[in-house]
Parts: C-alpha cells; structure tokens; sequence
C-alpha cells in the first residue's frame, strides 16, 4: 500500500507541476497579449500627439509666412505710392519738354 500511496502522491505531483506550468504559459501569453495592447495604444497616442504638433508648427509658420506677406506688400505700396508721386512731380516737366520739342519739329 506504501507503493500505491507513494505512486499516487507522485502522480499528483506531477498533476500539479501540469497545471503550474499551464498556468505559467496562460499567464505569459496574457502579459504578452497586455503588453502588445498598450504598445498599440502608446503608438496611437505618440501618432495623434505627432500629427498635433506638426499642425501646430504648420499654424505657426503660416502666421509668420502671413506676417512678412503683409510687410512685403506694406513696403511695395509704400514704394509703389513714392514712385507715384515722384513721376506725377515730374509730368508738368514732361509735357513742356515735349511740346517745345513739337514746336522746334513744327517749326523747323
């Protein structure tokens, strides 16, 4: 009876080192399945915070892009409006000029 008592305790034994070494692996593959669930979520969230700070480094250059715009097109009008008036200035001088040299034409 010693024999049977002792095989049997064996055949428990290794009952219970099947059963912990299931759940071992079970236990395994869950932290593996855990873990591959947050690696996803991390990435997602790295993407979206990605995504947002190149939108707002696009936003940000537009606004400087749109600022020296406004002072290209500031400076032209001013220099647009400086030459304006300098040719205006000088139309009466034009005019006399060229009709002097009509009447040198027309009476030569």
């Amino acid at each position: 009876m010693a024999k049977e008592k002792i095989l049997s305790e064996i055949k428990d034994a290794e009952g219970n080192a099947r059963k912990m070494v299931e759940n071992g692996a079970k236990s395994k593959q869950d932290r593996i399945t855990s873990a591959r669930a947050e690696a996803r979520e991390i990435l997602k969230q790295a993407e979206a915070d990605a995504h947002r700070s190149a939108q707002n480094a696009i936003k940000s250059a537009e606004e400087t892009l749109s600022a020296e715009k406004e002072e290209i097109v500031r400076t032209g009008r001013s220099e647009a409006e400086a030459i304006a008036k300098k040719a205006s200035s000088k139309v009466d001088k034009a005019v006399d000029m060229l009709l002097t040299e009509f009447e040198r034409a027309v009476h030569a």
